[in-house]
């Protein structure tokens, strides 16, 4: 049998707690223990079928106790206080837990890159659009890290077998109805029909994006994680994490722990782009270095090392791929990224509160529809903004527009021929990135100083 990953509200720890009911309420907390404890720590049955053993003989239990404080970072005491019991009685999945991210034992994974999925039925919950998009998007999350590649077919076995049932369903582990397990998955196995095969327990109400019910996408692109061999991490955040908690569809992005744990399974993707033949999407100083970014990754630069090649997400975590525009102000000492109509900001490595905010957000008009480069000025404290075949002059200090903008490129910075593709500054000159071309120009008069080939500032 697969390995498999229940989403749950511990249901059977009410049945522990029911026929412990005439006991005293220390000895019914040891009885939700032991039975946690047996399922997740692989705590033996030191209790018989129906009589604790005397106290003098539960030094296990205080070890497994040690054991599952340490995995949740509480404080290590080997006792059963408030804090571990509450954490006891929080909704969580059914693999027992490991530290970090982890593989089942024995790294089981497909030894192939190019798998299949099929989605057997539908819940009655949503649309069955919403749900093929669910799934398809709980699938990327993975692709877009690895060498993975999904491919839905509508008929025959798939590699990934995706079906919503209630109760007993066929696998030997019933879903217990409303507000229990959320669904379970299966790690690769190639002796198991079985094997990466996820279930979705239809007696819950599945949501889009709602925190009103499980977000399918969120249990789905959990499920799929064991479906391709990651067991639980101990990272709170992370997707593998073994509860289960609402994030906005919309803002999510894998963490470095998940990426970390997926690749060292698979790799890192395929797709690499060649570092010498490229078009930037953006390009800014950060902390000392330049940093060159295109499509997931970034490579980074500084005086003191060679240039690395980066995935965006494992370095932030909650940032876009793919991104316009990206500029820093070492005055606030954050980051800005650009993407479509939205902007997000970082300190270090954590995306600031309130993020992504609109474009409006910098009192641009709602013609601007993305940024397609920035570059921030520290002589003059002013940011450049570039859309289309203009720029606008955004005051960092009064965090505003200047009068009089936009302003057209070929007035601001005359000899610039081309659209603005990337930007950044370099000892006082501006640099403006256009197709194979790069322009140079003096920050303080803005004269044409050279005309460049786009890999002057070449990072790699």
């Amino acid at each position: 049998m697969g390995i498999h990953c229940q989403l749950c509200f511990l249901a059977s720890l009410v049945l522990v707690i029911h026929a412990a009911s005439t006991l005293k309420p220390a000895d019914k907390n040891k009885a939700i223990a032991r039975d946690y404890l047996r399922k997740f720590y692989n705590l033996e049955d030191l209790m018989g079928t129906s009589h604790f053993r005397p106290e003098e003989e539960i030094d296990p239990l205080s070890d497994k106790l040690k054991e599952m404080q340490k995995f949740f970072k509480l404080k290590v005491t080997g006792t059963l206080n408030k804090e571990t019991l509450e954490v006891m009685k929080k909704p969580r999945c059914g693999v027992p837990d490991v530290a970090a991210y982890s593989t089942f034992e024995g790294k089981p994974k497909w030894q192939k890159n190019k798998l299949t999925y099929r989605i057997v039925n539908y819940t009655p919950d949503m649309s069955i659009p919403e749900v093929d998009e669910s799934i398809k998007k709980a699938l990327q999350v993975w692709a877009n890290v690895t060498p993975l590649r999904f491919t839905r077919i509508n008929k025959g076995i798939a590699d990934i077998m995706i079906s919503f049932a209630t109760r007993v369903h066929g696998d030997a582990q019933p879903f217990d109805g409303p507000q229990g397990t959320l669904a379970h998955a299966f790690a690769p196995s190639p002796s198991s029909g079985i094997g990466g095969d996820a279930h979705f327990d239809d007696d819950e109400l599945f949501t889009l994006g709602s925190s009103k019910g499980p977000v399918l996408f969120l249990v789905a692109a959990h499920e799929f994680g064991h479906s391709l061999g990651l067991s639980h991490s101990d990272v709170r955040g992370a997707l593998m994490f073994p509860t289960y908690s609402f994030t906005d569809p919309d803002s999510f992005s894998l963490s470095s722990d998940d990426i970390r744990g997926i690749q060292s399974l698979y790799g890192l993707t395929d797709s690499e782009p060649d570092c010498r033949n490229l078009v930037w999407d953006a390009v800014t100083t950060f902390k000392g270095e330049t940093m060159f970014f295109k499509d997931r990754f970034f490579w980074r630069r500084s005086p003191s090392t060679s240039a690395a090649q980066v995935l965006i997400k494992s370095f932030w975590p909650s940032a876009p791929d793919n991104i316009d525009a990206a500029y820093e102000d070492p005055v606030q000492d954050k980051l800005f990224l650009f993407k479509g109509k939205q902007v997000w900001a970082f300190k270090d490595k954590n995306l600031e509160p309130g993020y992504p905010k609109p474009l409006s957000s910098f009192g641009l008009p709602a013609s601007v529809t993305k940024v397609d480069a920035a570059v921030h000025n520290k002589n003059s404290g002013k940011t450049l903004l570039f859309f289309d075949i203009y720029y606008y002059s955004y005051d960092e200090k009064e965090k505003k527009i200047d009068k009089g903008n936009p302003k057209r490129l070929e007035n601001g910075f005359p000899g610039l021929t081309g659209e603005v593709t990337a930007a950044h500054m370099s000892n006082s000159n501006i640099y403006l990135f256009s197709g194979a071309n790069l322009f140079e120009f003096s920050s303080s008069n803005r004269n044409l100083l050279r005309l460049l080939k786009s890999d002057h500032f070449l990072p790699c």
